[in-house]
């Protein structure tokens, strides 16, 4: 596996972290400039630095450099970023399952989320032919379908369960995202990957799931989302569950070194 690098580094006086010291983030996903998602990262990075003195050290990964959940063993965050369909549809589902079992913060966002819940019905549900309908559109078991209607670009309202993370995260009972995807959770599925203990702790105003999450007791922050949560606003001020799998990393570099 080859991995491009990208420190985010800002000049503050308000850090006392270094890049030295910084937790090390895969950001799993098919880097491409014209991807609004990938110009954005770098730059919440920097403002997590200069708002909150929290630098990261970012790690660009392809889909198809990750061999093995084996390859991400060494990193203490893993963002499965937008993008798809990804050059490898198993480097994608390695990456959350590396996450997932081996306690690793781990953020999947907008087509993230989708291969997030492939790798769980496959390998917690043992829905082994469970497809993605972007990839193999012919499968006879789809989980991930397309949607009855295209949300890209939209602004929606969500509602978010309470006692979960993301409910604690936002503080609210509610929130209006943005989107940029065409495919979503078949309805046939929520109630078997939930039997699993997968929680959907947000749903659209039809009751369809938006954000999907372990809970802590059993992971330390697993949190995937179909919306985009990184384009937020101006990217100047991180939406709190990118700040949150930041803290997240943070704390699980600091406990490796520990």
């Amino acid at each position: 596996m080859t991995t491009t690098a990208t420190t985010a580094t800002l000049s503050t006086t308000s850090t006392t972290s270094t890049t030295a010291t910084a937790p090390r983030l895969a950001l799993v996903g098919d880097r491409d400039p014209k991807v609004r998602s990938h110009q954005r990262v770098p730059q919440l990075a920097a403002a997590l630095l200069e708002r909150d003195g929290l630098a990261l050290d970012l790690y660009w990964i392809g889909s198809d450099e990750v061999g093995s959940p084996e390859d991400l063993r060494g990193f203490d965050g893993v963002w499965l970023l937008p993008g798809s369909p990804y050059r490898s549809e198993a480097g994608a589902l390695a990456a959350a399952r590396a996450a997932r079992e081996n306690g690793i913060p781990f953020l999947g966002t907008c087509a993230g989320f989708q291969h997030a819940l492939l790798e769980f019905a496959r390998d917690v549900c043992g829905l082994t032919d469970a497809a993605h309908a972007e990839n193999d559109p012919d499968a006879e078991h789809l989980l991930i379908a397309p949607l009855a209607c295209s949300l890209v670009g939209h602004e929606l309202p969500i509602t978010l369960a309470p006692g979960t993370l993301a409910e604690r995260l936002l503080g609210a009972e509610g929130s209006v995202e943005r989107y940029h995807c065409n495919y979503g959770l078949h309805p046939d599925f929520p109630a078997r990957l939930a039997e699993h203990g997968l929680v959907f702790s947000g749903h659209d105003t039809a009751g369809e799931p938006r954000i999907a999450e372990l809970p802590q007791s059993t992971h330390p922050f697993f949190l995937a989302t179909l919306f985009q949560p990184e384009l937020a606003g101006d990217g100047t001020r991180p939406h709190p569950f990118v700040e949150a799998f930041a803290r997240a990393a943070r704390e699980h570099a600091q406990l490796k070194s520990a």
